[in-house]
């Protein structure tokens, strides 16, 4: 055990315990007793995840992606009632769209569909808002591929400054067209979308159940 994490016996069962609530979507309260004291491995999982030690650790699993392409997209979350009433000044992530309360989740893969970087914002926030800051986050890579949902002339000269070939459909009633577009390669788009379907098999991430962004 390096210094990085915790020297006791029970931490094994506490990321267990994490991972089971991430993918049964129940109260932390409802957890089984063979991983322990709910309470514990709740008040464990905070302090990861706003210490940004949860972070490190999907960062180091991001070992040697494939970033030849990069996919991006991002998917609405709704949030359940449960997950109102947060300390007023805590950051949700939470905000109205057409579903409702909901969050969206800014994710980013490489060429095998693995994530390599994402964000989170309300549901009302859109694609092209956060994109510049996201796109610039993200390592180089020859093209990054989105939906027509990036569909913007600035954002694309940012992409090509760096280098890159940005792939985004223009909107069906654009005049310029879409005759730059490698549709073959845009069609495998559907990583990040496969990597989405693969991530909303955890239910706490298919349905927002906690009040507070981390």
């Amino acid at each position: 055990m390096t210094k990085e994490g915790y020297d006791k016996s029970e931490l094994r069962l506490t990321v267990e315990g994490i991972l089971d609530r991430l993918r049964v979507g129940c109260p932390w309260r409802d957890l089984p007793k063979a991983f322990g004291n709910w309470n514990k491995i709740y008040k464990r999982f905070n302090a990861w995840s706003s210490r940004q030690k949860i972070m490190s650790i999907f960062k180091r699993l991001c070992t040697e992606p494939d970033l030849e392409w990069e996919f991006i997209d991002g998917s609405i979350v709704k949030a359940h009632q449960h997950s109102s009433g947060a300390a007023k000044g805590q950051e949700t992530a939470i905000g109205k769209s057409v579903a409702g309360n909901s969050t969206k989740i800014h994710l980013a893969v490489d060429s095998f569909g693995l994530p390599i970087q994402f964000e989170i914002t309300g549901g009302e926030v859109h694609e092209c808002k956060i994109a510049p800051e996201f796109f610039e986050a993200l390592p180089p890579s020859k093209a990054k591929i989105a939906d027509r949902g990036y569909d913007s002339e600035p954002l694309r000269e940012q992409v090509r400054s760096r280098s890159e070939t940005p792939l985004i459909p223009r909107k069906k009633n654009s005049l310029l067209g879409n005759d730059e577009i490698d549709w073959h390669l845009y069609k495998l788009r559907h990583l990040v979308e496969n990597a989405f379907a693969r991530l909303k098999h955890f239910r706490s991430v298919a349905t927002r159940f906690d009040k507070q962004r981390t």
